[in-house]
């Protein structure tokens, strides 16, 4: 039956695991990009739309994929359209993640069994909206809903973090942390590089002139985020390369080019942001916090379209360029200057995973699981992508020490990727007990679901021993 309560769960064993263990664990979030001003003002979603597509570039490329016009996606057509369009589009998807999440999505949250076709949408749309003009189902509620306790947003080294303060203050239920993102300080060569200099510096109280005082400046913002309680960093990696500077004085002559509109060499970007990188991870150990790096993706491929609607809008690919010899010197430079902080390392491309684990195994000491696989990232968060991230894992590491699911998303309902991820884990154990390669043992499996689930996470963060700003 479709996606009863033992869907995935394909044998016995992995019932037991999923319905004693996993299913009732709370979730950490500690990689999303919802906005916590959303989080904070806690309204109502005017519709299903606003609530499931606005921002959702994995159903855009579906629909796109379905021969719906962009008026329909991104455009002016109306809520109702833009959901009807969607709902032509699911049946279609049979096989694709986004056909099993869209239909959890409808159970967990609303009750509503039926599957989405054109045929039943106009009934689904009346239900939904009605469910969310409801107090039970307002972006606050939702993440109660999930059993949430912590969730980790993604921010810019110049924010306010304004509602992240106020949040702290009003919400009891769970809480919700900065990360901090510092692509714009790296990304040099980026057309608003000078204009976000002058947002970072009003931020941090330190006039951004040269290549010191953004160091400076990026320095204060991250004892202003950990201070506000952040305990992560991120980076988007799409293209990685590692060049060291020759002499310290060369980073001001590249700076300072910068800030006179000159156009940077290819040499120059990469020693640029080698060296930025490098300070940042010694920032990153001294406040134990968690570095993430999202390696290879490959943005923006379609110039009339990005030109149209900007990034992140679903024309982003996956990179084949090598990585292992960048990211090993650049790891290694960290562990021969202070140390490495704790890592994970995500790529897109799941050709890179066996280079990252066996690069990862050369720099694991003192914490449990210091160097971590990141979960299977966008176009692996799936089925096959996660089986395949949990299999490498258990063949070259410790999939015991795993910090588990994250959703990456920009919609409140998408909390049910966590149930999905648990039942595929849940799945490979048990078929791993199947074949006699790990006992049929509830209490070493179910600890094992259970740290996987949420334990690792909350001691790896450190996020249970904290309630304040420290």
């Amino acid at each position: 039956m479709f996606l009863n309560d033992d869907f995935l769960l394909t044998s016995e064993t992995a019932r037991r695991l999923f319905h004693n263990h996993a299913k009732t664990m709370p979730i950490i979030d500690y990689h999303c990009h919802l906005d916590p001003k959303e989080i904070y003002e806690d309204k109502a979603f005017r519709n299903l739309t606003e609530a499931w597509l606005a921002g959702d570039h994995y159903k855009w490329r579906l629909m796109r994929a379905n021969g719906v016009p962009e008026s329909h996606i991104t455009g002016d057509a109306s809520d109702y359209d833009k959901f009807l369009a969607w709902a032509r589009t699911l049946p279609k998807a049979v096989g694709n993640p986004l056909y099993s999440w869209t239909h959890l999505e409808l159970r967990r949250f609303f009750g509503i069994n039926e599957t989405l076709n054109e045929a039943s949408a106009p009934a689904i749309w009346e239900e939904v909206n009605r469910k969310l003009a409801e107090p039970a189902y307002t972006r606050r509620s939702l993440i109660r809903k999930s059993n949430v306790k912590i969730v980790c947003t993604t921010d810019d080294p110049a924010d306010s973090l304004e509602y992240h303060r106020l949040l702290k203050e009003s919400e009891q239920d769970f809480q919700v942390f900065p990360t901090f993102r510092p692509d714009k300080a790296l990304n040099i060569d980026a057309d608003g590089f000078t204009v976000w200099l002058t947002r970072l510096g009003e931020a941090a109280g330190v006039p951004v002139t040269t290549y010191d005082t953004l160091v400076e400046a990026l320095r204060s913002r991250v004892e202003f985020f950990h201070q506000n309680g952040c305990r992560l960093s991120d980076h988007a990696l799409d293209v990685l390369r590692y060049q060291a500077a020759g002499e310290a004085s060369q980073l001001e002559r590249i700076f300072a080019k910068r800030l006179e509109g000159a156009v940077l060499s290819p040499e120059e970007i990469t020693v640029y942001r080698t060296e930025l990188l490098s300070e940042l991870i010694g920032m990153y150990h001294d406040k134990n916090w968690t570095m993430q790096l999202h390696l290879h993706a490959f943005r923006n491929n379609n110039t009339p379209m990005f030109r149209r609607l900007g990034p992140d809008t679903g024309y982003d690919g996956i990179n084949d360029l090598s990585l292992a010899e960048a990211l090993s010197k650049l790891l290694d430079r960290a562990e021969c200057s202070k140390g490495l902080p704790k890592t994970i390392l995500y790529s897109l491309n799941p050709g890179d995973y066996p280079a990252l684990l066996a690069l990862m195994g050369c720099y694991q000491k003192d914490t449990a699981g210091k160097l971590q696989l990141g979960s299977g990232w966008w176009y692996n968060d799936t089925r096959d992508g996660m089986r395949r991230q949990l299999t490498l894992l258990a063949d070259n590491s410790l999939l015991g020490n795993f910090v588990g699911m994250l959703t990456d998303s920009r919609s409140f309902l998408s909390y049910t990727r966590h149930e999905y991820f648990r039942r595929v884990l849940c799945e490979l154990l048990g078929e791993l007990a199947g074949r006699g390669e790990a006992p049929d043992d509830q209490a070493l499996l179910g600890q094992l679901v259970e740290d996987i689930a949420y334990n690792n996470a909350a001691g790896y963060f450190g996020f249970e021993a904290r309630s304040a700003a420290k």
